[in-house]
């Protein structure tokens, strides 16, 4: 798990972020990251750095669909192990509980492993697309 943090959320600020991994992980390896559909994540300059750096894949999450998402599970953990049961009264304690809590991470890592196949998963999705009004768009 690679973290970096800002103390505000803006397109620079991811920028910065998208170079850090590329620091960590060995350059003979492809790189993913899933993000959202936050507008920060879609600026121009955002849409047109992976094509100078070719190892980089950028994928989003479909809107509304969090909770498929992998690193918005990571975040609710930090949240529900860390942060909601910490007493930070000053930002500096609460970035530290965030440094601490993803130094720990990294000592055990385990695989995440997927119980639906893709298949289902877009079976899912259409049935639920289906159901709602304006899915088309």
């Amino acid at each position: 798990m690679t973290g970096s943090l800002h103390r505000r959320h803006q397109a620079g600020e991811f920028k910065k972020f998208l170079l850090k991994p590329g620091k960590e992980i060995p350059a003979g390896l492809d790189v993913h990251l899933v993000r959202d559909n936050y507008a920060t994540h879609k600026t121009p300059a955002i849409k047109t750095w992976p094509l100078a750096h070719p190892r980089f894949h950028l994928h989003f999450t479909p809107t509304g669909s969090s909770w498929r998402h992998l690193a918005g599970r990571w975040f609710a953990e930090l949240t529900n192990k860390q942060i909601r049961r910490g007493f930070q009264t000053i930002v500096h304690a609460l970035e530290q509980d965030i440094r601490d809590w993803i130094a720990a991470w990294n000592t055990g890592p385990k695989p995440y492993v997927w119980t639906q196949t893709a298949d289902e998963t877009l079976e899912r999705l259409a049935s639920y697309l289906n159901r709602i009004p304006d899915s088309e768009d």
